[in-house]
């Protein structure tokens, strides 16, 4: 059978609305869909890429895309994935989809990832890249991580700053307390909590150089560098205790045969009557494979965790869960803004690496998006404590001390 109708017959399932069509270097081509909606016409250029999509379309859908073997005539790439995600529950996986989830899955626990060395490498694979690139995209906080969207049509600067209220009155500050920030990022969250929140002293941890250079800016330039300081270093080398723990976005790097070791570590680094908060992307359904394109161009060693895979580490390190919140489409929102400020500045991207970089991050940015959206992708926010009484027992106190915050000035 030709490979068009192989995958013709792969897609069909899937692509149940809209108006998708796919054109061959041959000049043949196939429709997909009920005809609604704008037409969106992806075409292949060169006699391989089919046969490739074919046989592995989690990983080179991307590498095509990237590659320019796969061009979007009509449409963009994201509107190509949400017409075949978003019905793609009813698609059975092909056999080679079934094979290479399997050998990918034995691989994940031959290769255990992440010790030291690794951790730092994979870090700077991504964060190390250039801080202009981020610059381009993230809000003036630079919160390179989900946005809380408190209204529709709330700005991506404004749900940053939501954001980092929510987290911050879920620690239960009474001010002054000791504050580790695991996974620091470029040190917005340290700041606002020393600054606006009333934590007294803020450590921040990163792996990445040019996040700790950023940070350590930051922090001068709002006169907070006696209280906020930052270094590059692993979760697991961190001494002493603290007050309040929090950890946003960092989870996702940790990889699964690690989790007993990250929250041993922060059992031990959490004081008696301490919170913590964690802030992780996760799926809503049955532990999965993270997907391969994602993990080999992007979050080297990254794992998007289900909670059935937190939970058993949590409870083996004798802490207490005391809240767990999920966010939905908040990540799908913030991903959206990301796509449009990045695609508005594109050339400024490509002056700075290339036109195969801007392909590749134009679809990293697509294929998240479509995922929080259709693939059941969500970011779990789960409170941890040593004591029963650590945190207040009814919720009101978070809402109370958003408001009070909203108020408050900022550093």
């Amino acid at each position: 059978m030709p490979i068009a109708s192989l995958l013709r017959r792969a897609l069909e399932p899937a692509v149940k609305t809209g108006s998708l069509t796919f054109q061959f270097a041959s000049g043949q081509g196939f429709e997909l869909g009920d005809g609604t909606g704008p037409p969106v016409v992806a075409r292949f250029t060169d006699a391989g890429a089919p046969l490739a999509l074919l046989l592995d379309p989690d990983l080179r859908t991307g590498e095509l895309f990237t590659d320019g073997r796969l061009v979007m005539d009509r449409g963009t790439i994201y509107d190509l994935l949400i017409l075949v995600l978003q019905h793609g529950d009813d698609a059975p996986p092909t056999w080679s989809a079934r094979l290479l989830d399997r050998l990918r899955g034995a691989l994940r626990q031959v290769v255990k990832g992440n010790d030291l060395l690794r951790s730092r490498r994979n870090v700077g694979h991504h964060y190390d890249l250039d801080d202009r690139l981020y610059a381009l995209f993230l809000d003036p906080e630079w919160q390179y991580s989900c946005a809380y969207f408190e209204r529709p049509g709330q700005s991506l600067a404004d749900a940053q700053i939501a954001k980092l209220r929510h987290i911050a009155a879920k620690l239960a500050l009474a001010g002054g307390e000791r504050v580790l920030d695991i996974g620091c990022g470029w040190g917005g969250m340290a700041c606002y909590l020393a600054g606006t929140a009333g934590a007294g002293e803020v450590l921040g941890v990163t792996l990445s150089g040019e996040q700790l250079g950023r940070a350590r800016e930051r922090a001068a330039d709002r006169g907070l560098a006696d209280r906020v300081g930052f270094a590059l270093q692993d979760y697991r080398d961190v001494q002493g205790q603290f007050d309040r723990i929090v950890s946003v976005g960092m989870f996702e790097h940790v990889g699964r045969v690690w989790y007993d070791t990250f929250f041993d570590t922060c059992q031990a680094r959490l004081a008696d009557g301490g919170v913590m908060l964690l802030h992780t992307i996760g799926v809503s359904d049955a532990p999965s494979l993270t997907n391969p394109w994602i993990t080999k161009y992007i979050f080297p060693g990254g794992h998007l965790p289900a909670l059935s895979e937190i939970l058993p580490s949590i409870e083996r390190a004798g802490l207490m869960v005391t809240d767990i919140e999920v966010l939905r489409l908040h990540y799908a929102d913030t991903l959206r803004a990301w796509r449009d400020a990045f695609m508005a500045r594109r050339d400024e991207a490509a002056a700075l690496f290339d036109q195969r970089f801007c392909r590749m991050w134009e679809y990293y940015l697509s294929m998240s998006e479509s995922a929080f959206r259709c693939e059941g992708v969500v970011v779990f926010q789960i409170q941890l404590a040593h004591r029963v009484d650590a945190a207040p027992i009814t919720r009101g106190y978070i809402a109370e001390t958003e408001s009070r915050l909203a108020s408050a000035p900022a550093a």
